[in-house]
């Protein structure tokens, strides 16, 4: 299941004070679950961005914390900056990354908005997808007027916050208002052009962006901006929507880039963005030479990306993640100025790296089998049976893999690409069951392991066993359900697939059906332990269902190896 990630980049009105910002920042990073990517700091703005990730729920903990904390120290009566601002916590947009949406986000949003202005007596408006109207998206509307045209604000009907309206007061005074909402992630790239002509970028930047150019009269360079009947510009639009671009200099590369901002990546994905930058300059005889993201970036931004380009060159994207990744990084050369790791700039690794818990299925093939072979009864046969069952699903996969690129059989590279895809999630799902099946045995020892001195503990230690115990022959169950599918991928790739590979369907297959009956065996064996004997009874009967239907698939499957070599 994937991940469900948010990632928050409030803004704060104070840059100068660094007792104050880290105070504000500790807030956030001593939340659980919570990550805390970036803190930059700005003297003449007076205003510090801070950049965090993680869970829904922690992500929204740790914003309301850091509202809080703001409005503890910040006194907007006696700040001064360059930038627009409202309130002591100015700004506090949550973003999608993975595992959720827009929409959610925005929900969020909304429960936050609520709770800051109940709990903390701070006034908020909602803005962008968050927004109660369409009017209020905008959020220069939502801080029209800053934090000197609050009393006014306040006291105009339908300029007042969606929450916590009220005439003004000292805690106001004190803490302005906050603009709290959802919107998409914004990936920052600049794309690198041999050419170091700043009106030549333009040009192809006002190509692009969704804004576009002025239509002028005469000269469409020179000419004079031809304006509409109320006095505003005509615009030509640009080709990408939802992009903003500009087109500069940049002395330390001794080159020119466009400059682009994709607000919503659903509408424009990256790949999109580049092939259209590529075309326009490719028009006007310059070359993009490379691709420079500024920031972090969502997984799915490059996945995507990878894909794409494989899809161009009609090759299989049942390949795995890493590989699909350094695709994109090669096809758009994100690594051109300097070496692009995706360790240090894709979130969902960030998060990963975080994480200090060592995964069975991460260790290596020879570490894998010395950790079962130890004398702790974890890993064992579930765990096992589960690496078995993904060890399956990688062999069908692989023959679906050359398959989809073996001479002579183009026109089938999308039949074998969707089977290969098919089984990379096969795989993944198993692998993830590698370490599940490890967990439940875990903590079926540490129900056991709980209180028995009175009635109450020795009451609650018992169901605690139970409810463990029946999750250690879901897990397995599951893994049944998941080795089971492998089989009809390695039936069609035995039938199927390229004939040099046959064997290696039929090794899937073997190792697929292993997979099968070994969770089984654990099905049953945890079950057998069950006080609830219905319960333990279903359990048992489909663990023996798909056990005897993994055999009668295996065996037929065996059969077209052996006809087929």
């Amino acid at each position: 299941m994937e991940r469900r990630i948010v990632e928050c980049v409030p803004n704060f009105s104070e840059g100068r004070n660094e007792e104050t910002i880290k105070q504000i920042a500790a807030e956030i990073s001593g939340t659980p679950g919570v990550t805390l990517l970036n803190v930059d700091p700005g003297e003449a703005t007076n205003r510090t961005v801070i950049t965090f990730v993680g869970e829904p729920e922690a992500v929204v903990e740790a914003a309301f914390r850091a509202v809080r904390k703001a409005g503890e120290l910040i006194d907007m009566r006696q700040h001064h900056g360059a930038h627009p601002r409202i309130g002591a916590t100015d700004v506090l947009p949550l973003i999608p990354v993975s595992g959720i949406t827009l929409e959610e986000c925005a929900a969020l949003s909304r429960d936050l908005a609520r709770r800051i202005a109940d709990e903390l007596r701070i006034p908020c408006y909602c803005y962008e997808a968050a927004a109660f109207t369409e009017r209020r998206r905008n959020l220069a509307v939502c801080r029209a007027g800053e934090y000197e045209g609050i009393p006014k604000k306040l006291s105009t009907p339908g300029e007042e916050p969606d929450f916590g309206s009220r005439p003004m007061d000292d805690d106001i005074a004190r803490t302005g208002c906050t603009v709290v909402g959802a919107r998409d992630f914004l990936i920052a790239v600049n794309f690198n052009l041999n050419t170091t002509s700043t009106r030549r970028a333009n040009a192809i930047a006002f190509d692009v962006r969704e804004k576009g150019r002025p239509r002028r009269e005469g000269n469409p360079i020179t000419g004079t901006p031809m304006k509409d009947a109320d006095g505003n510009t005509i615009m030509i639009p640009g080709t990408l929507k939802k992009t903003k671009a500009i087109g500069w200099f940049i002395d330390e590369y001794g080159i020119a880039q466009v400059s682009m901002n994709i607000t919503d990546i659903n509408t424009t994905p990256l790949h999109k963005a580049f092939d259209e930058v590529c075309r326009c300059a490719q028009l006007r005889g310059i070359r993009v030479t490379g691709t420079e993201i500024v920031g972090l970036v969502p997984k799915r931004a490059l996945v995507e990306a990878g894909k794409y380009f494989l899809e161009k060159q009609h090759r299989s994207t049942g390949i795995p993640e890493r590989d699909i990744i350094d695709i994109a990084i090669h096809s758009m050369g994100l690594s051109d100025l300097r070496p692009f790791n995706p360790r240090e700039k894709v979130i969902e690794y960030l998060l990963e790296d975080e994480d200090k818990k060592k995964r069975l299925a991460d260790l290596s093939v020879t570490a894998f089998a010395e950790e079962t072979s130890r004398e702790s009864p974890a890993p064992g046969g579930g765990t096992i049976s589960a690496y078995m069952g993904a060890l399956g699903a990688a062999l069908g996969t692989m023959v679906a893999n050359l398959s989809s690129h073996k001479a002579g059989w183009d026109e089938r590279w999308e039949e074998f690409s969707r089977q290969a895809d098919e089984g990379q999630q096969l795989m993944a799902e198993l692998l993830h069951l590698v370490d599940e099946d490890t967990d439940a045995f875990n903590q079926i020892m540490a129900a056991f392991g709980m209180p028995k001195g009175t009635e109450e503990e020795r009451t609650a230690r018992s169901a605690a066993i139970q409810a463990a115990t029946l999750h250690a022959a879901e897990v397995p169950l599951r893994t049944m359900k998941a080795a089971l599918r492998v089989l009809p991928l390695c039936e069609r790739m035995a039938r199927d697939g390229n004939p040099n590979s046959i064997s290696d369907a039929g090794v899937g297959a073997l190792a697929a059906r292993s997979a099968v009956l070994g969770a089984g065996l654990n099905v049953c064996i945890n079950a057998s332990s069950l006080k609830d004997r219905t319960k333990a009874d279903m359990l048992k009967a489909e663990a023996e269902r798909l056990m005897a239907e993994a055999e009668k698939q295996e065996k037929a499957i065996l059969e077209l190896v052996k006809n087929g070599m």
